[in-house]
């Protein structure tokens, strides 16, 4: 089948401007298992996003999970790219407006200190790119209806990316120990998600290094100052609306965020 990048490209924007999910893009305008297309349908969005004037950021690694990787039928993550607008402040209220179907889940943040260009890194050079260490939450979302994803569909939605909060307390990566750090995510006070770092491919570490190699070889190499949200520590969760949510990762202290929902005017 032909692909048709300008389509997908505009029904996911569409999906974003109405709040109404579109169906899957998968054997419909892009192949099933056609990665490579899938990500050119992302670059055509993340090309309007910049032109509109947001800020590239940073990026996110997703599928570090070897369980989500089986249930797609796929060996190795993906990524999307952070913007600005996408950033949340640390105990922040986010309306739900702002997405369609938002879960959340823990991570480890990334903040960079000297650009990544090289495609094959070793620990060592990671441990000398990274500035600093910070506890994250991701909010995914989809623009496909039910989240009803192949790897195809994540990859042209960007990785399924919404928006993202950082925590305020920097740890030095070599004052965690990022394999064998415990986390959980609490909604209301109680346990809703727990995991540990070496549910990310073993090691947050690991997928820092996948999304170097990987963006140095397609020419846009990670940079001083990114954020890289590597991956999640634990199952995702779906949000309730007017929740709080606070993930608590060992080593890396605390941050939280809570969801309200408009009253129209």
């Amino acid at each position: 089948m032909t692909v048709d990048f300008d389509a997908a490209s505009r029904e996911l924007t569409e999906a974003r401007r109405s709040g109404k999910p579109c169906p899957p893009l998968r054997g419909r305008l892009i192949p099933e298992g056609d990665v490579e297309s899938a990500y050119r349908v992302q670059q055509l969005q993340v090309r309007e996003w910049l032109a509109a004037g947001q800020r590239r950021v940073g990026a996110k690694v997703g599928l570090t999970s070897r369980a989500v990787q089986e249930n797609l039928g796929v060996y190795e993550p993906d990524f999307g790219v952070l913007t600005d607008t996408m950033a949340v402040p640390d105990g922040a209220e986010i309306g739900l407006g702002r997405l369609l179907q938002p879960r959340v889940e823990a991570e480890v943040a990334f903040v960079l200190g000297t650009d990544l260009p090289d495609d094959r890194v070793t620990t060592a050079d990671l441990l000398r790119a990274v500035d600093h260490l910070l506890p994250a939450i991701e909010i995914v979302d989809s623009r496909v209806a039910g989240w009803d994803i192949s790897i195809v569909d994540t990859v042209a939605d960007n990785a399924s990316s919404g928006l993202f909060v950082l925590g305020t307390t920097p740890r030095r990566p070599g004052d965690v120990d990022l394999r064998l750090c415990g986390m959980v995510l609490e909604h209301a006070g109680e346990p809703v998600s727990v995991g540990a770092g070496a549910a990310c491919l073993g090691n947050p570490l690991h997928a820092l290094a996948w999304l170097a190699g990987t963006m140095a070889r397609a020419g846009d190499p990670l940079r001083a100052g990114d954020v890289v949200l590597s991956g999640a520590l634990g199952p995702m969760v779906p949000v309730t609306p007017g929740a709080a949510y606070e993930a608590r990762i060992s080593g890396l202290g605390s941050v939280r965020t809570c969801f309200f929902r408009e009253v129209a005017a």
